[in-house]
């Protein structure tokens, strides 16, 4: 009789290892996995240290258009934050912005061209998705 407790014991201690403890969700290994999966692209690292080298001298580290060469400039560097702005523009339209420059789209010339970006249509993307997360 012994033999049969300690192993109905034995049984219930495995089953009850295997059960999640309370507050612990099945996910919890995917998003351990999903952290790993979110490490940032190459295009990503790209479109960051492009912005913060060229643009956010103009448009701030915030783009806000506060960006240490701003003050000199006219007109104001666009504030990417600026709600309606964001709506009225599309992400097609910031690409050719990026790539072509003000001029190229009636705007301030002395937003400059990427050229070095038209064969890296993916830091493009990148770039134009951290522009939307300013808003």
């Amino acid at each position: 009789m012994n033999l049969v407790a300690i192993l109905i014991a034995l049984a219930t201690v495995s089953f009850l290892g295997g059960c999640p403890q309370s507050g612990a969700s099945k996910d919890s290994a995917p998003a351990a996995s999903g952290a790993a999966a979110s490490k940032p692209s190459a295009a990503s690292l790209a479109a960051a240290e492009k912005f913060s080298t060229l643009c956010a001298s103009c448009h701030g580290a915030s783009g806000q258009g506060d960006g240490p060469a701003a003050a000199a400039l006219d007109p104001k560097p666009r504030n990417y934050s600026d709600a309606a702005w964001q709506a009225s523009v599309s992400d097609e339209d910031l690409s050719k912005i990026i790539l072509e420059g003000g001029a190229a789209v009636g705007k301030s010339p002395i937003m400059p061209p990427s050229a070095d970006l038209k064969d890296k249509p993916e830091v493009v993307k990148e770039l134009v998705k951290l522009i939307r997360s300013f808003k």
